[in-house]
């Protein structure tokens, strides 16, 4: 058997694995969305409004999420919050029709990591779910994951940031970030190059949900005065810390 063939099967056995919560109340939609990802491999479990998507998040494990957010019983944003309420790691991906600003923003601001608006391609979805299964489950065997920001331990492979006997569990993205921002931490990281490293894209909308991660992160690093995400207006930022 060739390396071709091994690693094809690799591959088909670690997409197998991995679980997607889909709820999406549009029959169509939903039918063409689950039945490519089971073509994928993909183990995809499907529900048509809020409350049976978190029934079901509650009853079993996942690696993803895919959140409509007009759901009938409960909308797309409540049913985030609750998951992330419970699960601060699971990617949540949000795919909707809603593509005003204001939507997208409280979008970020339940814990969502990405916002797909309708109409979409289904390479484009793949490719988003591939990016965060991926990032999600990478694991780095090294101690320099345990990273020192100041009074603070940054755990970028637990998603973790600690304080002495705090501990906070950041989303896939907030540590994507953060970590970009440790490692070019001698510079000034221009706006574009975290808008295309983290969200692969550098447009307004990806701008704005960019500077909400960064709000956050402040806001979770506020206690410790010696660490900083410095803002240089119109170019970018730098953290600066002892």
């Amino acid at each position: 058997m060739n390396s071709l063939t091994i690693d094809s099967i690799n591959k088909s056995v670690s997409v197998m694995s991995k679980k997607i919560l889909l709820v999406e109340d549009d029959p169509s939609l939903a039918f063409v969305i689950a039945d490519n990802l089971r073509i994928k491999g993909y183990d995809v479990t499907l529900c048509t409004d809020g409350e049976a998507g978190e029934s079901s998040f509650l009853k079993n494990s996942f690696n993803l999420c895919i959140f409509d957010v007009m759901l009938p019983k409960m909308d797309g944003f409540t049913l985030a919050r609750n998951v992330r309420s419970r699960d601060q790691k699971i990617p949540i991906l949000f795919l909707t029709a809603k593509a005003m600003m204001e939507d997208k923003l409280e979008g970020f601001q339940t814990g969502a990591d990405d916002y797909i608006t309708k109409p979409f391609s289904l390479d484009e979805l793949f490719c988003r779910i591939e990016v965060f299964l991926r990032r999600s489950h990478e694991q780095v065997k090294d101690d320099l994951t345990q990273l020192p920001l100041g009074n603070y331990i940054f755990d970028y492979t637990n998603l973790r940031l600690r304080q002495n006997a705090t501990e906070k569990t950041l989303t896939q993205k907030e540590a994507d970030v953060l970590k970009l921002l440790y490692d070019n931490r001698d510079r000034v990281l221009k706006r574009e190059e975290i808008l295309k490293s983290v969200w692969g894209d550098d447009d307004y909308f990806m701008g704005r949900s960019m500077d909400v991660f960064i709000s956050k992160l402040r806001k979770y690093l506020r206690d410790d005065t010696s660490v900083q995400i410095v803002n240089y207006h119109g170019v970018g930022f730098r953290l600066e810390c002892p």
